[in-house]
């Protein structure tokens, strides 16, 4: 074989090589930044999560790299997946959660965070599978004790639904999550178990089981055999609820977000009380912002991007908020029918 065959093989490999890694989705990057999370803090017992308290939780939520920045900064947006048990105490396949608002503690200098919360009741697990949870409001939550700590826990960490940890190069440390809410992101979840090509219907992702697998063998070394079979099933979202539109307009504008160049990033940006829970923008705000992404779908000019579906997305997402903002927010009376 000549050194031009020879190099145009070794480009084929490599083009390949790199076909799949882009062909590789944003959920299964999720999966295996969680199994290498759970990796690391596993990898020194006298500083990891108690085995002990992974034995008898009802669920395991790992959100990898929830907070970027070099200042002291609130945690904005988190993505990440929770393992929960079934009603036999079996762990199941990862569900994908987002978190917004709240904060980590004192994040002086962090560049990235991730964080843990092991719910230790079933309650807990139960409200966010039907939608979401408010950290330290719909469930009391604590730093979690690490290695040795587990059997000296105090008061507020043995009554807490959640313990909740964080790691920031290389440290690891139980840290509270105060006022985060954590809610079930079906979008993602639908798009992780989407059957892939020659994939039956109903297949677990490798990256899942793996995941599970790591919990399961942490949580009880000596129950060596773990078989995820079924895609996990969870209640469909509440139609038109605000806050579940918001958190969806939230997560569409981030893929948005990547496409763009600063210019267009500042002139599709959205009111900053999309990212906020429990907050909604004026309604002015709301239908200026609107107004800019109606003026780009009627330039010809802007056709490329104006097609492309994470604009529409988040578009579509717009509309519908407004729509639900405006319903919530009606001014007529409610009064009995009238008299006959």
């Amino acid at each position: 074989m000549t050194w031009t065959k020879k190099l145009v093989s070794i480009f084929l490999v490599l083009a390949l090589a790199s076909s799949a890694i882009r062909a590789q989705s944003a959920e299964d990057r999720t999966v295996e930044a969680a199994s290498e999370v759970l990796r690391e803090i596993t990898a020194i017992p006298a500083k990891a999560i108690p085995a002990a308290l992974l034995a008898d939780a009802h669920g395991v939520a790992i959100i990898p790299d929830m907070v970027k920045g070099s200042f002291v900064v609130g945690v904005r947006r988190g993505k990440g997946v929770i393992v929960a048990r079934n009603a036999s105490g079996e762990w199941t396949a990862p569900v994908f959660v987002t978190v917004t608002g709240g904060s980590v503690g004192f994040q002086a200098g962090l560049q990235a965070t991730d964080v843990i919360a092991v719910f230790r009741n079933r309650q807990g697990v139960d409200r966010l599978m039907r939608g979401k949870v408010t950290i330290g409001a719909d469930a009391a939550v604590a730093a979690g004790p690490v290695g040795r700590e587990a059997s000296a826990g105090t008061d507020v960490q043995l009554k807490a639904e959640i313990l909740s940890y964080s790691r920031s190069r290389g440290l690891f440390a139980g840290v509270a999550i105060d006022g985060a809410a954590m809610q079930i992101d079906h979008r993602a979840t639908a798009a992780y178990y989407e059957p892939k090509p020659g994939q039956p219907k109903g297949s677990v992702p490798a990256s899942a089981i793996k995941l599970v697998e790591q919990i399961a063998a942490y949580a009880d070394p000596k129950k060596k055999v773990v078989n995820v079979k079924e895609v996990p099933t969870i209640p469909p979202p509440e139609a038109d609820d605000a806050e579940a539109v918001r958190a969806q307009l939230a997560e569409s504008f981030l893929r948005l977000h990547r496409i763009l160049d600063l210019q267009w990033k500042e002139y599709l940006a959205l009111p900053g009380e999309v990212y906020a829970v429990g907050k909604a923008p004026a309604k002015d705000v709301l239908a200026k912002c609107l107004d800019r992404y109606s003026a780009v779908t009627k330039d010809a000019r802007y056709q490329e991007l104006s097609a492309r579906g994470e604009f529409q997305e988040t578009y579509t997402l717009l509309h519908r908020y407004r729509s639900v903002l405006e319903g919530s927010k009606s001014d007529t009376l409610k009064l009995p029918p009238p008299p006959k």
